[in-house]
Formats: structure tokens, sequence, C-alpha cells
């Protein structure tokens, strides 16, 4: 692979004048062996790679990341991180904190069929699977009358559906098969999902920058989603957001999930829906999604605090030191 002709190549140029000599390393399983012995010869390996792609699993890479790091390579994201911040069991685990919402954890099948139309008498409900991507296994589920339901799937190029429970029983079998995670994530519907979506950028926990997307995959309303915007940290409108995850919400995150900070990724997001405004007028903001298997593209405001993360987990001096 050549690093000046892939999507990584500004952080390649940074890595290098920042004295940190970067190589790629292209994963497959069918030449696991290989990168393997590749990751075995480096400081640091910073990995990006879905849950899920073309059928496809990451659970062999998951194993080898694992030997690796536990050979002293500093792995980001690690895959224990994953599995504490980047699958859905997440909403679950924070449902009571500042960002947390009405979420439910379905086990089976039956519990949903017992649970799921007691709450969509209060409205919609939107059912996630343990671990995906792009919208993946993600079903905004709404009662139509007369035992029928409206359900629409999150992924590009969906349409909404009619189905009774039994057919949406059906459909969501799959995601309860033990390989899948086993259950299903069940989040309110949040109203204001048309105004769209902030993706606060992470690097280890300081704010390096924001997304800004019209997300409206799930609104039954809605133009399909335009491009996402990419902004620093320092956008105006956002400043409260930034100070509520770097002062408190990333500690209280972390302290939930059982994560030490020397584990965070070096590289992450969180989205963040609009919730209600507060009585005293603040806005609220409500966690979708934390995403750190693939965090890719990102805004060019990450890529210095990145480097500069590397060169600390690595034991080298800031750029510009001795």
């Amino acid at each position: 692979a050549d690093p000046a002709a892939s999507r990584f190549a500004a952080l390649f140029e940074a890595l290098a004048a920042a004295g940190v000599k970067a190589e790629p390393a292209v994963w497959h399983d069918d030449f696991a062996d290989e990168v393997a012995a590749q990751l075995r010869r480096a400081h640091a390996v910073l990995v990006w790679c879905n849950p899920i792609e073309d059928g496809r699993r990451r659970d062999r890479l998951d194993a080898l990341l694992r030997k690796v790091a536990d050979a002293g390579v500093i792995v980001s994201a690690h895959p224990d991180a994953i599995l504490r911040l980047g699958t859905k069991d997440v909403l679950f685990e924070t449902r009571d904190l500042p960002f947390g919402s009405d979420v439910h954890r379905v086990d089976s099948l039956a519990q949903l069929d017992s649970d799921l139309p007691q709450r969509l008498r209060h409205g919609a409900r939107v059912l996630k699977q343990h671990r995906g991507h792009s919208g993946i296994g993600v079903w905004r589920v709404e009662s139509a009358g007369d035992g029928l339901l409206t359900v629409q799937h999150a992924q590009r190029g969906s349409s909404p559906q009619r189905m009774d429970m039994a057919t949406l029983k059906a459909t969501l079998a799959p995601y309860f098969e033990p390989a899948n995670g086993g259950h299903m994530i069940d989040q309110a519907w949040q109203p204001r999902l048309a105004e769209g979506m902030v993706r606060a950028y992470l690097v280890e926990d300081r704010v390096s920058g924001f997304g800004l997307q019209a997300v409206n995959a799930l609104h039954p309303d809605a133009p399909m989603p335009g491009p996402r915007l990419y902004h620093g940290p320092e956008l105006p409108e956002f400043q409260a957001l930034k100070q509520q995850l770097e002062a408190s919400w990333i500690a209280l995150l972390r302290e939930r999930v059982g994560l030490p900070r020397e584990r965070l990724p070096l590289l992450w997001d969180c989205d963040f829906m609009l919730g209600e405004t507060a009585a005293d007028g603040a806005q609220r903001f409500v966690l979708c999604e934390i995403n750190v298997s693939s965090v890719s593209p990102f805004p060019p405001s990450s890529i210095g605090p990145l480097v500069e993360a590397v060169r600390r987990r690595v034991g080298l001096s800031p750029a510009g030191q001795a």
C-alpha cells in the first residue's frame, strides 16, 4: 500500500514530520500471519477496521491485536476498549448519566414480544443491534394501529415497511443469535433528530474537532442526509458540549464502563442527538452511539493532537523538543 495514495495520507505526513516512522498494514484473514509479523515489529498500531464488512467479522483480527498488545505493542483502539465503548451496550450502561436517555436491553425475542408493545404506547422506539456500523441493524419502530407497525431500517437506501409483530420478530431474529451479540438495545426515539446530530471527535479525553450532519436516515419526513461538515474544537455553538465532555462526561463514561484513562482510544468519537431543552434553556445532548472501531474520515484538527498522543504513548518527547 502507498501511504501517499491512502485516505490517511495527511496523517502519514504529519507523523513523518514529527519524527515518527509509520508504515501501512493492510489486513485480511487470508494473509493474517504476514500482518501479525509486521505488527509485532511496531511500537504502536493504529487500527481502522469495521466490526462487520461484506459478511466478514473482525474476530481473528481482534484476537491478533490482543496478542500483540500483550507483547507490549500499543494498540489503539484495543479490542477490549471497543467492547466497552464501541457497542450499543454503552447506551444501556450510561442511561442514567447526564447524556443518557430511556434505554432498555432486550435479551430475547420473547422479551421483545412482551415489552415492546408497552413502550410503543408512549412513542416510537429505535432497536439497535449489539455491534455494527453505517446504520446496519438499527431499526425505528412505531405503532401504525390495528396491530401493525411502521418499521424503518437505518441502512442507506431502505424504505419504511408495514408489518405485524410476528414479522418484526422474524426480521430481527438474526440479531439475537449468539454470534451477533445475542441481544438488542431499545432506545426511545428522539423527536429532534430531523435537526441533525453532532459528532464530537476525541483524542484520548480531549475534544479535537466536530462533525455536523443532518443524519435523517430514520426520520419519516426528512430528506436524504447531506455531507458531514468538519470543524475544529473551537466551534462556538458547541463549546458547552466540549466543556462537559472534557470536565466530567468522559470521566463518568470511563468509570461506568470500567476503562482506565490509559486504555482510552487515541482517536474515537461520540454521536449526540439534540434532546429536549432544559428548564433553564440549556441545550441537552443525548448519546446516540460511540464509534471506536474505524473512525474515518475525521477533521484535520484531529491530526496534530493524534500525532502528539502517539508520541507520548511510545515515550517520545513532544514534537519540537529534545
